[in-house]
């Protein structure tokens, strides 16, 4: 047992109830005096919460014995005072939660003696002398980081109440709390009634200082805006920043960012004003959006979408306070095993029932499964479709979404591919090195701009070596992909853009197919192109892992290499080597972790793949060492790229043994006759699989296509066929 956690048993012990814990409970934002007492009885039967208590215990006690420092603000992000600050707001919040916890003076003395320190501070600062582009705060250089910095603090003073006399209340408001409010919601009322995280989180600030001092003027213009019309606030924000299904148009990454204000200021709401039955707004959208987070991830890792730094996970924090509320308001069990494996539960109220539900072995496994994610307030503006495996040992996502604001990519229709627990197909993600202070001070890179957001960096079609709607911001804005089928059933999608590029609209078609015929799922892809002049048509492929097989010999840039093009991302591509392709199927095979991978692709006369390696045009070395294969047809109007990935096989470096490391894909064949299509793929010994596709998405219209002497019947957009090798043609 560690002396942190004895101090706490030894305290609850020693002291009485009513010395340990204040008889009029404070207004418990996540956090009363009946749960901190619950929590100090407790902990020691419940590993996940003592593990959590003293992690945070441990990081205080060693700012704490470090000089107190409120510093006047100078330095920008990553820079001393904002540092320095952002420590600070975290420490009064830990400092005055211990306290309630374990009863000791010192940590509730610590915080006020914090509180005094800013008291006496803010009223002597103006706007952040380092602000540039962002809207100034007066902590910090934008005034994002200062609306965190209130929600935070606020939780602190809610659980120091007791201790703080009438006058250092009065002191602490006039000075901090009051104009801190006044700073984020009528001198930046801009930022405060913005639609968009930043807004979120300073609703979030002033609604929670409202709840604690007993403003109801605060809450309401958090939640209507300042104006108090519904146009802007907190309840705007739930309604605009996420579809129907809980998808943020940010992707995961933004999304659990975002997630933290909207479920730490709900469940505050929810607990000290209930009657506005919050969690139930909009459908329940907000349990929606935690649920579409963790469904957003693979192997606790987010999928990433847009500008996302690819190591986070289910384990960040936003998560943890996400899957706890969640936890506390609907008792799934499913949550129990994503909270196991975050290793930490929140020092609340929440998070001692899920460490008591974990103690007490009532976790299940969580239910991931095929799920389409619309994107839009309405739901109208394509989505993300994730599509699984039986086992969710395998998953395929597919991004047919909006733009995502200005941290969106150009990146319609891609897609990547997760399998035993690595990435396969893969996404660059951000260009950053977030908090590296050596690397540009951990901002996004230039190379976020000139790389990781152009479309040659993503698995999309790219049209004359340009990327989606010539890489302009307010033009792709202006309109979505489309969803034109998703089938769980099927384990399929069929997804259209017809705005990236003018007079070309592209159709992909995508299934996790799984059948008995073969090990391991196999994905099919079908991409569909229709213009009425000639163009270069790219369809690069990222893969990871080790090139093991390739069908033919490609010719090799042995001893110097060029790029493969000078902008739009194309410029920061080796040219390492090239394969034509005839009008007949390639196949190239990769090794990742211990299976094999192969990409057999159909490609039209006159056709080649080129290998590529990222890191030209990079002077910093911001760019990690990626490979690619672009799939390139030229002087094209209407076309089609067909390709299915198989894995299959296994690798074992330590016993020295290789079991199947080529394809069981023998043959691909692709037959049109107007309107309806037949992908075939030949298997080893005679056997096949058939894909029937219309280009109708009628769910009940009626199909027949024959190819060999073979009929195919169908009703809907596609059809999934198998065939042994007994079965005539």
């Amino acid at each position: 047992m560690s002396n942190i956690l004895r101090s706490i048993l030894l305290g609850a012990l020693v002291l009485s109830s009513a010395q340990l814990w204040a008889t009029a409970p404070t207004s418990g934002l996540l956090l009363n005096s009946v749960e901190a007492k619950g929590i100090s009885q407790q902990v020691a039967e419940l590993p996940l919460l003592a593990k959590s208590v003293e992690a945070m215990a441990e990081g205080l006690n060693a700012f704490m014995s470090i000089d107190m420092d409120v510093p006047v603000p100078r330095d920008a992000g990553g820079g001393y005072t904002h540092e320095r600050h952002k420590k600070n707001g975290q420490a009064i919040y830990e400092a005055a939660t211990l306290y309630q916890v374990t009863g000791e003076q010192r940590y509730a003395d610590f915080a006020v003696a914090l509180l005094l320190r800013y008291a006496d501070l803010y009223p002597k600062i103006g706007p952040h002398p380092e602000h540039k582009h962002q809207a100034p705060g007066k902590l910090f250089w934008q005034i994002l980081n200062d609306a965190v910095w209130l929600v935070y603090v606020i939780q602190g003073y809610d659980q120091l109440q007791d201790v703080l006399t009438p006058e250092q209340k009065e002191l602490i408001a006039r000075n901090l709390l009051n104009p801190y409010v006044k700073y984020l919601s009528v001198d930046s009322s801009e930022t405060f009634n913005k639609v968009h995280n930043h807004g979120t989180w300073a609703a979030a600030a002033v609604g929670m200082t409202g709840l604690v001092l007993g403003n109801q003027e605060y809450v309401d213009i958090a939640l209507k805006g300042s104006a108090k019309d519904g146009h802007s606030g907190f309840l705007k924000q739930i309604e605009a920043l996420f579809s129907p299904d809980g998808y943020y148009t940010e992707g995961p990454y933004y999304q659990r960012y975002a997630l933290m204000p909207f479920v730490v200021f709900a469940r505050a709401l929810d607990r000290v004003q209930p009657q506005w039955d919050i969690f139930k707004y909009r459908d329940g959208v907000l349990l929606k959006a935690i649920y579409a987070c963790i469904n957003l991830s693979y192997n606790n890792l987010f999928f990433p979408l847009n500008d996302a730094i690819k190591d986070k996970g289910l384990d960040t924090i936003e998560l943890v306070y996400g899957v706890d509320i969640a936890y506390a308001l609907t008792k799934d069990k499913g949550l129990l095993s994503v909270a196991a494996n975050q290793q930490q539960v929140i020092v609340s109220g929440d998070g001692l029932l899920v460490a008591q539900a974990i103690a007490a072995q009532q976790q299940q496994p969580f239910d991931y499964s095929s799920m389409l994610f619309r994107d839009g307030a309405n739901g109208d503006e394509g989505g993300v479709a994730v599509l699984r495996s039986d086992d969710a040992k395998s998953a395929l996502v597919v991004k047919a979404a909006g733009q995502g604001m200005g941290h969106g990519h150009f990146d319609r229709l891609g897609w990547l591919y997760y399998d035993h627990g690595n990435e396969i197909v893969s996404d660059y993600g951000a260009a950053r090195y977030l908090n590296v202070v050596t690397k540009r001070g951990g901002v996004y890179l230039p190379e976020n701009n000139t790389w990781a957001k152009q479309s040659i960096a993503h698995n999309t079609l790219v049209v004359d070596e340009r990327s989606h709607f010539n890489g302009k911001l307010g033009k792709a804005s202006e309109s979505s992909a489309k969803v034109s089928v998703f089938s769980d059933k099927l384990n399929a999608v069929s997804v259209v853009e017809a705005n990236a590029y003018p007079g070309v609209s592209f159709e992909r078609t995508m299934g996790l197919i799984q059948t008995a015929l073969l090990d391991s799922p196999l994905v099919l892809d079908l991409m569909t192109i229709r213009s009425s002049t000639k163009h270069q048509y790219d369809l690069p492929l990222h893969y990871a892992g080790q090139l093991t097989y390739i069908s033919e010999q490609p010719k090799v840039a042995l001893n110097t290499m060029e790029t493969l093009g000078k902008k739009h991302g194309y410029q920061h591509l080796w040219k390492k080597g090239w394969l034509p392709v005839n009008g007949s199927a390639a196949q190239v095979t990769w090794l990742k972790g211990n299976r094999f991978y192969s990409l057999n692709t159909l490609l039209p006369k006159d056709s080649q793949i080129l290998f590529a390696e990222l890191g030209a045009n990079d002077p910093e070395f911001n760019l990690r060492r990626e490979n690619a294969l672009v799939l390139r047809q030229t002087g094209r109007k209407d076309t089609h790229f067909v390709s299915v990935l198989e894995s299959h096989g296994e690798y074992n470096g330590v016993r020295e043994y290789t079991k199947q490391p080529t394809s069981q894909v023998r043959g691909l064949e692709h037959h049109v006759d107007k309107d309806l299509s037949l992908v075939l793929v030949e298997l080893d010994g005679g056997a096949r699989i058939v894909v029937a596709k219309a280009d109708s998405v009628d769910p009940d219209q009626q199909h027949t296509l024959a190819f060999n002497g073979k009929r195919y019947q169908w009703r809907g957009h596609l059809a999934i066929f198998e065939e042994s090798s007994n079965d005539g043609k």
